[in-house]
C-alpha cells in the first residue's frame, strides 16, 4: 500500500488510501497515516475524497486519532469535512 500511495497513477493511490475501510478494530493507523500523508498535498478531488472518507471510518472506532491527525496535519476542508462527519 505504500508503494500505491506514490505512484503516478492516482486510481492506485485512491486505493491505497480506503483500502483499509471497514477495518474497525484491525486498522492499521501508522499504514492509514503514511498513505494520506503521503497524498495530502494532492488537489484531486478523488484523492482528498478518500482521504476524508478513510479518516471518517476510521473514526467510528478511534475518534480520538482521527481528531489528533486532523489537527496535526493539513488536509483540504473536503477532507477535513468528511473525516469529521461522525466525530
Amino acid at each position: 500500500m505504500r508503494d500505491w500511495s506514490t505512484d503516478d497513477d492516482l486510481w492506485l493511490r485512491r486505493l491505497a488510501i480506503i483500502a483499509q475501510l471497514g477495518r474497525r478494530a484491525d486498522l492499521d493507523r501508522d499504514l492509514l497515516a503514511d498513505v494520506i500523508e503521503q497524498n495530502a498535498d494532492d488537489r484531486e478531488f478523488f484523492i482528498r475524497k478518500a482521504s476524508g472518507w478513510a479518516l471518517r471510518d476510521a473514526a467510528r472506532t478511534d475518534p480520538e486519532w482521527v481528531r489528533a491527525f486532523v489537527a496535526a496535519h493539513e488536509l483540504s476542508p473536503l477532507s477535513v469535512r468528511e473525516a469529521a462527519k461522525h466525530l
